[in-house]
């Protein structure tokens, strides 16, 4: 009868999108909402959160910056001071019209960003270069009234940080943005084994108000590129609307250069969907919420449980290890903790007792590895990096094989069809190209890459003197 209660998962090839909401409920990361488009981030879920957002929190504390908390509510008027940013977001915006039963006398913006706060503080409280560089982030939500949601993916309320500095110059406002890239950049490649291509957003994919913006591109298994994360270079454009001046050395009255740059819990959409299987989940040892699982092979028999419960406190100190000695039968157990993607589990029962042994099962490959008990702590750790590694590798290695490269709309079109993934394409910097490109193949720039290579000579779309290579993809 327990069989029944292993949850099945749609088969990848056959429905992705299908295939990706079972692996998020059924393996308990979320629970919908009675709101449309928001999510209940359950335990399990919010423990991968956890183990993500303590990993980038170092690192942003790291490199100088301190954590502050702004307000979740916004004035309109304070809003529209600069005139770009409030176009590119108006489209998204929740607001509220009512204290009570009483009209407010000024609309009130739920945050959907949270550059215009932070430009009302610094005009405060900078007033000299002796007060720069502020490297201030916040840990927050925030609300995006978006017209289709997937969990994690795309919801109205989400949670992410956002950084936003501000600069004497504006080349240290540029190193600033190029530093959160690479920061970004190792969070995903190090911890979530997801590999990236890093470049910069074209004109009209660039954040609203910024001067411009690089990001960290990813791909997911179904050959569709997901934005990881943003780094923008504000210049002097939120200073200038806000009125954020400095006396510099000279005693001169300046400007500064600002940055913003956030992470979101769509990252972990992105874990999902780089390493996950038709099992479910598969997750990096690094950000696991448990990675080790015992599960208890005849645990009726004696000796077993303490066995297994002396294992588990032994194992504690080292790696987050789980034990379950409920009375579901071992196949279950099995099932279970292979969809949620728990790197290795441990079977331990009275055959492996008496050999004084236990058997280490990988959750990326299935193989099986007897381990002597004295062994199990070491064998563990490289069994964990070597699981890391072997991710990483494994994506890596998906990125390049869905990478084509294209000439002309032929060759892309084709390309994208018998290969969906990312296009290399020579592009002429014309955003009429830009926007033909995504008519008639439903593909976008996704950046600029740093690292740039000469496909052609001649735009792949309108054979013009091409300009710099973009990658392309379609996208979530």
């Amino acid at each position: 009868m327990e069989k029944e209660f292993v949850k099945s998962i749609t088969a990848m090839d056959k429905d992705f999108a299908q295939w990706y909401t079972d692996v998020v409920t059924k393996a308990d990361l979320v629970d919908y909402s009675s709101v449309r488009g928001s999510m209940i981030i359950r335990p399990y879920g919010y423990a991968l959160w956890e183990h993500i957002r303590d990993a980038l929190d170092g690192m942003i504390k790291e490199t100088g910056h301190e954590n502050v908390y702004m307000p979740l509510f916004i004035p309109e008027s304070l809003l529209e001071k600069e005139k770009d940013h409030i176009a590119g977001f108006a489209p998204e915006v929740a607001w509220v019209t009512h204290g009570g039963s009483e009209e407010l006398a000024e609309r009130l913006c739920v945050r959907p960003t949270s550059e215009v706060l932070f430009c009302e503080h610094y005009k405060n409280i900078i007033h000299s270069y002796r007060d720069l560089p502020k490297l201030y982030n916040q840990w927050a939500n925030v609300v995006r009234w978006e017209k289709t949601t997937r969990p994690f993916l795309r919801t109205l309320e989400f949670l992410w940080q956002e950084g936003h500095t501000a600069h004497e110059t504006d080349e240290d406002a540029h190193e600033e943005t190029k530093r959160m890239l690479d920061v970004y950049a190792t969070l995903l490649e190090d911890y979530l084994a997801v590999p990236v291509v890093k470049g910069q957003k074209t004109e009209k994919e660039k954040f609203a108000g910024a001067k411009f913006t690089y990001t960290v591109e990813s791909l997911m298994h179904d050959g569709k590129a997901l934005q990881a994360g943003t780094s923008h270079h504000l210049g002097d454009g939120f200073a200038k609307a806000f009125g954020i001046n400095y006396l510099d050395r000279e005693g001169k009255l300046q400007h500064v250069h600002q940055t913003s740059w956030g992470m979101t819990t769509r990252v972990i959409g992105a874990l999902i969907m780089v390493h996950g299987d038709d099992r479910g989940l598969v997750i990096p040892p690094k950000v696991a919420p448990t990675q080790v699982m015992i599960v208890p092979i005849a645990q009726h028999k004696e000796g077993v449980l303490d066995f297994a419960y002396g294992l588990k406190e032994r194992l504690s100190g080292a790696f987050r290890t789980g034990i379950d000695a409920s009375d579901k039968n071992p196949g279950w157990k099995f099932n279970e903790y292979e969809m949620k993607g728990v790197p290795v589990r441990l079977e331990a029962g009275p055959r492996d007792i008496e050999k004084n042994q236990v058997v280490l099962v990988r959750r990326d490959t299935g193989e099986k590895l007897i381990v002597a008990i004295d062994e199990v702590e070491a064998k563990l750790g490289a069994l964990l990096d070597e699981i890391q590694q072997n991710l990483f590798s494994r994506a890596k290695e998906l990125l390049e094989k869905k990478t084509s490269v294209a000439e002309n709309m032929e060759q892309f079109k084709e390309r994208l069809e018998t290969n969906p993934g990312m296009i290399k394409a020579m592009w002429c910097g014309k955003r009429e190209c830009e926007d033909k490109i995504k008519e008639e193949t439903g593909a976008t720039s996704r950046c600029i890459p740093f690292e740039q290579e000469k496909i052609s000579d001649t735009c792949v779309c309108c054979g013009g003197e091409a300009e710099s290579m973009v990658v392309w993809a379609k996208a979530y």
